[in-house]
C-alpha cells in the first residue's frame, strides 16, 4: 500500500489530474498486493509454528485461494496500468516480474537485496511516466539514491526475519553480514541517500526551512536501522516499518523540492 502511495503521490507532483493519479496509485497497489500474497504462500511453511499472526500458516486462508487472489490482483493491477499507456502496462509486468523473482528464488538467499534495489527505483518512474509520458532531469540524481534506499530496505526486511530464516535453513544478506553490520551497511546507504537529497536541496537553493526538514527526514530511516539491533523481532519489524515509511517521505519531499528547484524542465 505505501508503494501505491508513492507512485500516486509522484504522479501528483507531476500534475496529473484526480483520476490518473487514482489509477496508477491503484494499479501499484494492486500489483504489489498481488506480489505479497505470492509471498505468503511460498513462506507459508517455513512460517508455521513461527509466524502464528499471518493467515495461510494460521488455517484463515488456504493456499489455493490465496494463489487465485494473487491472480486477480495482478490482472486488476496491469488492467489498471495499460489504461493509462502501453508503457506503463509493461512496466507493471516488469514490476510483477522483479517481486516474483523475489518471492519465487532469490528471497532465502544472499542475492534477497536485489529486487529490492531494482524495484523501488521503479515506483517514481511508474507516477511521474504515467503522468507526463516521460522523465525530468530530476530522475538522474533520485534513481541511483533510490536504487540505495532499496538495497537498505532490502537489509532491514532481511534483518526482521535473521532468526526464523538460520531456524528454517534459509539465508539472506542480513545472515551474511551479521546483524550489527547488516544495521550498519542499512544506515550506511539510508544516510548517503540522506545527504544526497540534502545536497541537492541546497544546490537548488531551496530554502534552508525547508532543506532542514528534508534532512531531519532523511535521518528517520537511519536512526530506525541503527535501533533494529538492540530490540526483539517484532520490534525490528516496527523498525522497518519506520525505514520504510521515513524513505517513502523523503523520496517524495526530495522529488518535489528538485522540481521546483528547476530540475523539472
Amino acid at each position: 500500500m505505501l508503494d501505491g502511495l508513492v507512485s500516486g503521490s509522484v504522479a501528483l507532483i507531476a500534475g496529473a489530474p484526480p483520476d490518473l493519479t487514482l489509477r496508477l496509485g491503484l494499479a501499484m497497489t494492486m500489483l504489489q498486493l498481488g506480489i505479497g500474497t505470492v509471498n505468503d504462500v511460498v513462506d507459508a511453511p517455513a512460517d508455521a509454528g513461527r509466524k502464528a499472526g499471518k493467515p495461510i500458516p494460521s488455517g484463515l486462508v488456504a493456499s489455493r485461494r490465496a494463489v487465485i487472489l494473487a491472480g486477480i490482483l495482478f490482472a486488476g493491477g496491469a488492467s489498471l496500468a495499460l489504461s493509462v499507456s502501453p508503457a506503463i502496462g509493461g512496466l507493471a509486468v516488469i514490476v510483477v516480474g522483479i517481486g516474483l523473482a523475489y518471492d519465487l528464488r532469490l528471497k532465502g538467499t544472499a542475492w534477497s537485496w536485489l529486487p529490492f534495489a531494482i524495484g523501488i527505483p521503479i515506483l517514481p518512474v511508474f507516477g511521474w511516466l504515467g503522468a507526463t509520458g516521460g522523465l525530468v532531469p530530476a530522475f538522474a540524481i533520485l534513481l541511483p539514491a533510490a536504487v540505495a534506499a532499496g538495497a537498505g530496505l532490502a537489509i532491514g526486511n532481511a534483518l526482521v526475519d535473521v532468526e526464523r530464516d538460520r531456524a528454517a535453513g534459509l539465508s539472506s544478506v542480513a545472515i551474511v553480514l551479521g546483524p550489527t553490520r547488516s544495521a550498519a551497511v542499512a544506515a550506511g546507504l539510508f544516510g548517503a541517500v540522506g545527504l544526497a537529497a540534502t545536497a541537492s536541496a541546497l544546490a537548488t537553493n531551496r530554502p534552508l526551512l525547508l532543506v532542514g526538514a528534508l534532512a531531519i527526514v532523511g535521518l528517520v530511516p537511519v536512526g530506525a536501522s541503527l535501533a533494529a539491533t538492540s530490540v526483539a523481532s517484532a520490534r525490528r519489524e516496527r523498525a522497518w516499518q519506520v525505514e520504510a515509511i521515513g524513505t517513502a517521505a523523503l523520496g517524495t519531499i526530495w522529488l518535489a523540492l528538485m522540481i521546483q528547484g528547476g530540475l523539472g524542465a
